[in-house]
């Protein structure tokens, strides 16, 4: 072999290690940057804003204690079955549940009950439950849930995301100790779901669900309320009550 052939046969060695070189390149680089994008994806929703927070129109509850209002020995218990994602139940939220505590609960007639479905509409709805039920450790269930259904923007959106409930907390003057403890422990994700088979057994089948409960000589009786009804139809359903009972 002569010194031309040995020296073509280097120079296409030396053109494949080069190739190969390149390729090597080009495959690293291609993997740094699946990782940087991975990275991204996973860094970026906790560096993003977590946006405006709308401050919440404040609500009277008399004798309120976690999760309900009234006297617990009121004749007549109201229990709402409700989704914190539900347009409808931030509807009675925001024109008739005050008017309901203004004219029955103060006055003794109604014990009013606050109920959660699970993940009636999605992991959202639940997060929020979880959160509501946190706040009320430190005295502010009420406080939470006004905030909550302020900050509405629809379904699964986004608008309950743990960040977004952190803020709440934040907006609320929580202990963030206390509060985080809490939350991240999952310490209230079986009333959460407790709350959703109590609706079950209920026969609750959409939210807002109202379930009225009162004794008539001694045996308990109920009547449903559906949807984000009107002050006048939760007076028609209580008086009738309240005249089964002779009342």
């Amino acid at each position: 072999m002569n010194n031309r052939e040995m020296s073509k046969r280097q120079m296409r060695r030396e053109q494949v290690r080069k190739k190969e070189q390149r390729s090597r390149l080009i495959a690293i680089l291609l993997i740094s940057l699946g990782a940087l994008f991975l990275a991204f994806l996973i860094i970026y929703p906790s560096m993003k804003p977590v946006g405006d927070i709308t401050a919440p129109v404040s609500h009277n509850r008399p004798n309120a204690d976690f999760n309900t209002a009234g006297d617990p020995n009121a004749p007549i218990t109201v229990t709402e079955f409700s989704d914190f994602q539900c347009p409808y139940c931030r509807i009675f939220f925001e024109n008739t549940e005050e008017l309901l505590m203004e004219k029955y609960v103060a006055n003794g007639t109604v014990y009013f009950v606050y109920k959660t479905v699970g993940e009636f509409i999605g992991p959202e709805s639940k997060a929020a439950a979880e959160a509501a039920y946190c706040a009320g450790d430190q005295g502010k269930f009420w406080e939470m849930h006004d905030i909550i259904f302020a900050n509405q923007t629809g379904e699964n959106v986004g608008a309950y995301e743990t960040r977004r409930l952190n803020a709440f907390a934040d907006e609320l003057g929580l202990d963030r100790g206390e509060y985080d403890d809490c939350f991240n422990s999952g310490k209230y994700s079986d009333l959460a779901d407790q709350d959703a088979k109590d609706a079950t057994a209920a026969g609750i089948q959409a939210t807002p669900s109202f379930l009225i409960t009162y004794e008539v000589n001694g045996e308990t009786q109920t009547r449903l309320v559906q949807g984000a009804q009107t002050i006048d139809v939760f007076s028609q359903e209580i008086d009738a009550a309240l005249a089964e009972m002779g009342q």
